[in-house]
């Protein structure tokens, strides 16, 4: 069992809960832009200048604020039901090869339960993704205009980022094999009705889960620190560097703290393809 084959056999659901993600995430990129020109406008206004129309702007960020808000909460809605007929169809498969491949009834129940994961992958960590993607390379786009080398510094966190993502990868990949192997038993286990046999279970388990966590936080902190550098560029050169209106700054803020966030938050989605790989491996050898 494959991604790619589940995106085939699923393209009409997958392909409407993704487009529904592209949208609302197009629209909210936007408005930190939007906003600030309100801002400036509403500035003008205050102090008599007049050079901008108040209305134009704000009807314009309403506009991309309540397209971001509806088509949010229609995807919210839109989602369950794609992603729940789609696990139906998954278990029963998972379910009918077992049977063939003469499984036992705990490890086939374990492994229709993992696969659950290609569900969170598809409902919540591919719209992660395209929201972390649109929002970094959204922001990088909106900074170009008010400075190429405000850009120009934020793109320069692609180095570490791919770099600390590799070898983040190498190292969880190995011990989401180990949390799998564990998982796979857990029905025998219970079966025993031995309270001390499930606590050493759930004991060895927790191990390479704690590794896992460990690297997470190693992988965060050295994020927050390249991040940290280019905060601090980005701001010098917008306060120090460059005449922006007020709302020019809060635009920039905005997009900075966007990528910011955005860009630390891309590793911790990974994890999730790494655990999901192993678990397509597991299955392929079952013919799933």
């Amino acid at each position: 069992m494959r991604l790619f084959d589940l995106t085939k056999r699923f393209k009409t659901g997958i392909t409407i809960a993704i487009s529904l993600v592209v949208v609302e995430n197009i629209a909210w990129i936007l408005e930190p832009s939007l906003f600030g020109r309100v801002i400036d406008a509403l500035i003008d206004t205050a102090t008599g200048e007049g050079r901008i129309i108040v209305t134009f702007p704000l009807v314009l960020w309403v506009v991309v604020f309540m397209t971001n808000s509806l088509v949010g909460a229609l995807r919210r809605s839109v989602d369950q039901k794609i992603f729940l007929n789609m696990f139906t169809e998954i278990a029963a498969d998972v379910a009918t090869m077992g049977k063939k491949s003469r499984l036992s009834i705990s490890k086939t129940a374990a492994r229709a339960e993992l696969s659950r994961e290609y569900i969170t992958f598809f409902q919540y960590r591919v719209p992660e993704i395209i929201e972390q993607s649109i929002a970094i390379v959204g922001a990088v786009i909106a900074l170009v205009f008010f400075d190429w080398r405000i850009a120009l510094t934020c793109f320069c966190i692609v180095v570490p980022l791919f770099v600390i993502t590799k070898f983040y990868n190498h190292k969880v990949i190995l011990l989401q094999r180990s949390v799998h192997d564990t998982r796979e038993e857990a029905y025998e286990v219970f079966a025993m009705k031995d309270p001390d046999r499930v606590r050493e279970y759930y004991h060895s388990m927790s191990v390479p889960q704690q590794k896992i966590a460990n690297w997470g936080a190693f992988n965060f902190l050295m994020m927050r620190i390249f991040l940290l550098g280019i905060f601090l560029i980005v701001m010098y050169i917008a306060i120090d560097l460059d005449d922006f209106t007020t709302g020019n700054i809060y635009s920039i803020v905005a997009y900075l703290w966007t990528f910011v966030t955005s860009s630390e938050y891309l590793p911790e989605l990974l994890e999730s393809w790494t655990s999901l790989k192993d678990i397509s491996t597991r299955l392929k050898t079952e013919g799933i």
